[in-house]
């Protein structure tokens, strides 16, 4: 055990850990505090752990939450305040086209998917906008080619997306209505959507 690790305390590890979520301008995972933020102090990564969860539950019952998604951990307002912190903020949430909102509905509830089989649901063409759009956002991504006649390009999403809408995994999705095909559209996309933009600490370029 070096210097810094004896003479730094469990209660130090903690606001150390604490003051790098604040600070971050992404989510961290417990590899990457072990990698830079504790680099050399030889923690392990069941005190890491358990220090975040001791935080999660310190924040429980205050204005911004410690959460986890897919990347890692960050602090986020949580969803009850998120409109009053709105009005103060006099921020306007995205607005998303219906086109986009099918298209990234589909990816993510059936993945991997084709353009074509998108199509197929929608009934309509997929522009290159839309595809273009959720790739340079980081929300969809090529896993592959189907072995068909052509090899489309299979869609998935992404990390990206999990963070941005403050899910952890697919697994969180909102269960989606038994509606038909065609109408697959916004349905359970839409909840997430709806109340994103003001709930997590960063700001959305």
């Amino acid at each position: 055990m070096n210097d810094a690790t004896y003479l730094m305390s469990h209660s130090q590890l903690k606001c150390l850990i604490e003051a790098a979520l604040f600070t971050a301008d992404k989510p961290l995972s417990l590899k990457w505090l072990q990698n830079h933020t504790l680099a050399d102090l030889h923690i392990t990564n069941k005190v890491v752990k358990d220090i975040l969860n001791e935080l999660q539950h310190d924040y429980a019952q205050r204005g911004v939450h410690l959460i986890e998604v897919a990347s890692g951990y960050r602090f986020q307002v949580p969803l009850e305040l998120s409109e009053k912190i709105a009005q103060v903020a006099q921020s306007k949430p995205n607005k998303y086209s219906r086109a986009l909102l099918e298209t990234i509905a589909l990816i993510a509830y059936r993945q991997p998917i084709t353009r074509a089989e998108i199509e197929q649901v929608r009934g309509v063409a997929v522009s290159s906008q839309i595809i273009r759009t959720l790739t340079e956002r980081e929300w969809i991504t090529v896993v592959g080619q189907k072995e068909v006649p052509g090899k489309p390009s299979l869609y998935a999403t992404t990390k990206q997306f999990l963070d941005y809408f403050s899910l952890s995994s697919l697994e969180q999705l909102p269960d989606l209505l038994p509606i038909a095909d065609s109408a697959i559209n916004r349905a359970g996309i839409q909840d997430i959507m709806h109340s994103h933009d003001t709930l997590t600490k960063e700001t959305e370029t």
